[in-house]
Formats: structure tokens, sequence, C-alpha cells
């Protein structure tokens, strides 16, 4: 059966474009559809292929992508076929007729706003070191480059950055600048709040007298400081050990794994004093008991100082011989001269006192006392022969032995001379004989004369009798008078009647303390004194104006103490001096 042929009645007329009409319609497409240069747009990833990546952004052609720009430094591409991804536009078509797009731009931009806000926010944004540049290091900050100055690195100085390079940081942005496409950031800052927040939280679990490890992380002069874990606690050098440590290195190196107790915790400062000896026992328990006054021991010297020197006991047991307790005669010497530090001595023990944990030896008790040989050797009365050793302004030393000096006073030197003119005439190193007239073994004192090698006037003229003779010699607690011839610092030299010469000291020359002062007396004075003691063998004469007064004022008080009772010490002194001067006119 055939078809019916249909036939349409008026059919529509169809216009077909011509070839340059279809041309302008599809440039008008591209001009009125595509995105502008310069601006971020998402495109289709369509295939990948030799380090490349081909995206279509919907142009005429698509566009070639390096893979590695769809990576940070260090970390493989993670893209697919298929995958959206947004993409900076450059340029529209280049010379190859190919899209220009950058993976990195878009990325940049998108961080820029990102960073932005995290500037803003004060919070931490993450990023890679990947290069080296003068003064600091290059980050990825996902696309964003910023600078990462030496010194933000880490929290100590690093000399090797190879671990931290291409590998994902945390890092505060310090200061940024878009228009000039700065960035600055720290790596530091983040360690330090982190490490501000981790001692914190230690330094609340810590607790005072706890026992705790740690690791010596630097010396110092005064003491050594220890990580306990993320916080530094400092171990001075006196609580090292209980005895003396000159310095923490002769105990401690770095890196050594130490316990210590927790001595003090100052949670606002987040300070820690820690201590080594408090973990042993005391040595001071007991110590009176086991170092008794006047028992001698022998020890180490740790330390010489310009005072004296120190000695160990025992470990943490030290005891200071001052340098007065040295030696019986070497007393001008420095002690570092007699003791040197680690060298073993004996030594006496002096005093103790547990409370302020000090001890007080003595190195020259342990030592026969020279004196006593000199007392022995040298009786009073004998007489020497020596070198001057020196020369001053109140006498001669002269050496007795090796180590021992006695004195000639002045007053000693000259029976008709004046002590200061009679001086004149002796030189130092020069040899000379004298007599031993005095030794006081408890004030280490030799006193010598040399005038009393001769006959004295007082001999001559009978002056020098025995006490309680009678005529005209001088006897003990007769009051004299005598003219002032010598007046210096340690009291006058005073002449009596016959040529006899005695000297008066600063402390017989009056009652009153503030009268003992021999500048009260001059030259040719006449003072009344009484005479207290005459040494015939040395023909010494003493004399002394305060005995002469307090025996006046005894015999004041026994005449008329009785019968005026109740009066005034003045009163009966002027009574007893106005009968004896009634009694003197009398006579």
């Amino acid at each position: 059966m055939a078809r019916a042929a249909t036939v349409l009645k008026n059919p529509p007329s169809i216009s077909t474009p011509s070839r340059d009409d279809f041309a302008a319609m599809l440039e008008q497409s591209f001009t009125t559809q595509s995105p502008q240069e310069g601006a971020v747009i998402k495109g289709t990833i369509v295939s990948i292929e030799n380090d490349f990546a081909m995206v279509d952004v919907g142009l005429k052609t698509e566009g070639r992508i390096a893979l590695k720009e769809f990576a940070m430094p260090g970390v493989p591409a993670d893209i697919k076929v298929g995958d959206t991804v947004e993409v900076y536009l450059e340029r529209v078509e280049n010379a190859l007729g190919e899209a220009v797009l950058s993976r990195d731009k878009a990325r940049r931009e998108e961080s820029w706003i990102k960073l932005e806000r995290a500037f803003n926010d004060q919070t931490r944004v993450t990023g890679v070191i990947f290069g080296r540049v003068k003064g600091g290091f290059t980050v990825d900050l996902d696309g964003a480059v910023a600078f990462l100055p030496g010194s933000q690195v880490d929290v100590r100085p690093m000399r090797d950055v190879g671990p931290l390079m291409n590998q994902p940081q945390l890092f505060q942005i310090l200061k940024m600048d878009r228009r000039r496409g700065n960035i600055v950031v720290s790596r530091r800052a983040v360690l330090e709040e982190r490490r501000a927040e981790e001692r914190t939280s230690l330094v609340a679990s810590l607790v005072e007298k706890q026992v705790v490890e740690g690791v010596v992380k630097n010396i110092t002069d005064y003491g050594a400081f220890v990580d306990l874990g993320g916080v530094d606690g400092l171990l001075h050098v006196t609580d090292i050990a209980w005895r003396r440590v000159s310095h923490p290195t002769e105990v401690l190196t770095v890196g050594q794994t130490v316990t210590v107790q927790i001595i003090k915790i100052n949670h606002e400062t987040q300070r820690i004093s820690l201590g080594m000896k408090q973990l042993q026992t005391d040595p001071w328990e007991g110590v009176s008991a086991k170092y008794p006054v006047g028992a001698k021991f022998t020890g180490k010297v740790t330390n010489v100082t310009d005072y004296g020197a120190f000695v160990e006991l025992e470990p943490g047991v030290e005891g200071l011989v001052h340098v007065s307790e040295m030696s019986w005669v070497k007393k001008n010497l420095a002690p570092s001269k007699l003791v040197a530090p680690g060298t073993d001595v004996d030594v006496q023990v002096l005093e103790v006192d547990s409370n302020k944990r000090r001890i007080s030896l003595g190195l020259k008790q342990t030592q026969e006392n020279p004196w006593n040989a000199v007392a022995a050797e040298h009786p009073v009365g004998s007489v020497i022969e020596g070198e001057i050793k020196s020369i001053t302004e109140f006498g001669l030393f002269v050496g007795i032995d090796s180590e021992i000096d006695g004195m000639v006073h002045l007053s000693d030197l000259s029976w008709t001379e004046a002590g200061e003119d009679a001086i004149k005439a002796y030189e130092k190193g020069q040899t000379v004989k004298a007599k031993i007239l005095d030794i006081d073994i408890e004030k280490e004192r030799v006193s010598l004369g040399i005038k009393q090698l001769e006959e004295g006037p007082a001999r001559s003229s009978g002056a020098a009798a025995s006490a309680g003779s009678t005529g005209g010699g001088l006897r003990k607690n007769q009051v004299v008078t005598g003219s002032v011839t010598e007046v210096n610092d340690g009291g006058i030299e005073v002449e009596l009647e016959g040529g006899v010469r005695a000297f008066i000291r600063r402390a017989d020359l009056a009652r009153d303390r503030n009268d003992q002062r021999p500048e009260r007396f001059g030259k040719g004075d006449k003072v009344d004194a009484l005479v207290t003691s005459v040494d015939k063998a040395s023909r010494k004469v003493s004399l002394s104006i305060k005995a002469k007064e307090i025996s006046e004022e005894r015999d004041a008080v026994e005449q008329f103490g009785s019968s005026d009772s109740g009066a005034s010490l003045g009163d009966i002194l002027g009574a007893a001096l106005k009968k004896k001067t009634k009694k003197g006119e009398a006579e």
C-alpha cells in the first residue's frame, strides 16, 4: 500500500544563517560569557598527563597547570580527573591558543583572605619552611609566601634547621602588608606559648619538699639549672652538698641526671628552687658532741681568705681558723703564707655554735707555745744579746730568738739621757745586750732594759733601797715629787731627786679615765706620785698618780667616815686635805 503523501499548505519559511553570521554569533558568545582576566574562577580537571593537569574553565581551549601547584612543598598532589578546582585566569589565550591558568595565584588570593582573618584574630596558621634567604627562611602558607626570621625559628638558636624543612609547622603571624605582599611569621612564639602553658600546668602539679628527677641543663658560677621535664629549677651552689663547693662543676656536668628536692616554689614568677643536700643527713646534727671544745682533730684546708682559713673536719662540717689563732709569733703574715688549700692540718676546737653552724678552730694551740720556752730559757733578770729588728717612736725591738722579739722602752735606754736622745745612738741591725725585765706570756710581751745593765743613780744614792727601808732611799708607798722630762702616747717620764728616772704609764696618770691623757702634762711640770714598787735587781722604780689618789681617798674615808656619817665624799676629802695642810703649816 503506497504511503499517502501529505501536502502541507503554506509551509513555514526557514532561513539558513550564513557562515559569516555563525562565526559572529560564536565570537559574541565567547565575549559575553568568558570570565575576566585577573579573576579567580572554577574549572574542571579533564586530564592529567606529563606532570600537568588540563583544566576546562569554559573557554575555547583548556589551560595547562603544573601538578606541583596543587600541593604544598614536599607533599604529592591529591587530585584526579573530574575534580573541580579554583584557578586564577591570567590570560584568556596565549600564543599557543591555550588559556593561561595558575593554581598558585588562586590559592594565594584565597590564602591572603584567610591569613588576614588569622592575623586579626591572633590565631595560628600552618605553613611549610621551603627555602633559605638572607636573615631567615621562606615559608609557604598555603600559597602565600612569608618570611621567617632566623631568631624566630626556635626558643634557642638552632645550628641545623634541616629537620624542620618541608614539614608542616604552626606559625604565628607577626606582621603582614597585603599591598606590599609582605608577611612575617614566628615559630618561636608558638613554642613559647606552648611551653608557657605546659610550664604553668607542670608548676601547678609540683609541691614543696617533693623529690623529683631532672637533667642538668646549664651550669653557672652560682649554681645549675635543672630541667624537670618542661620547667627549669635553680640548684644553687650552696644547696648542692653540705660541704663547701667552690664551683658547681666540681659535682655536676651538663646532661647529668640528678635527684633533687623542691625547696621553694613561687607560683607568680614560676621560679623553682632546688636542693640536693637536703636529701642527705645534716652533718651538723650532734656536732657539739662530736667536736667538744679543747679536742684536737686533723682536717683539710678548703679555703684561705684574708682573715683566716676554713678547715673541713668532715664532709659538710667546716671550721674557721682565724688569723689570730694561726701562729704564736707570726702576727702580721697573710694566712696564705702559713697554710694552703688541700693540705691537712692539726687544729683544736675553741668554740662551737650549732645554731649558727660555726666552729672556731685554733692552729697554734696544737703547737708548742714558744713564749713558755722563752720564759724558761730567759728568766727575769737574765741578759740576752740580739739584733735590733726595728726602731719605733716608743722604743726598740730586739730579737731574743728566731721568732720572738722583746721591747726596750724609751725610758729603759739610759739613766742619764732622755729616751728621745738616747734612741738616736741605735740603728736597725745593730747587736745589743739587754736585761729581761718582765715576761707576760698571756699578752705575749717581753720587756727589756738596756740601762739596767749598768749601775744607776738609784743604787749610788741609795734611792733603790728595799721596801720598808728608812733614811733618804725610796720605798714602796712613799709619795714623791718629780719633774716631767718626756711625754709620749704611752705615758710620761719623771725625774726624781737624785737623778732617778721613772716612767708613769697612761693608765696610772689619773683615777678618772678622762684624765688619763699624757698631753695634760708638759716638760718641766711637777707631779706627785706614789712609789708602787722598787725593783732592786733591775734598779727600776714604778710610780703611779692614780695609786696616790686612791690612797688619799682611802685614808680620808678611814679617818672621817665614821664621825662624818652622811657627809659626801667631797666633804670628806676636803676635810682631810684641810687637816693635812694645817699639820704642814704647824710643822
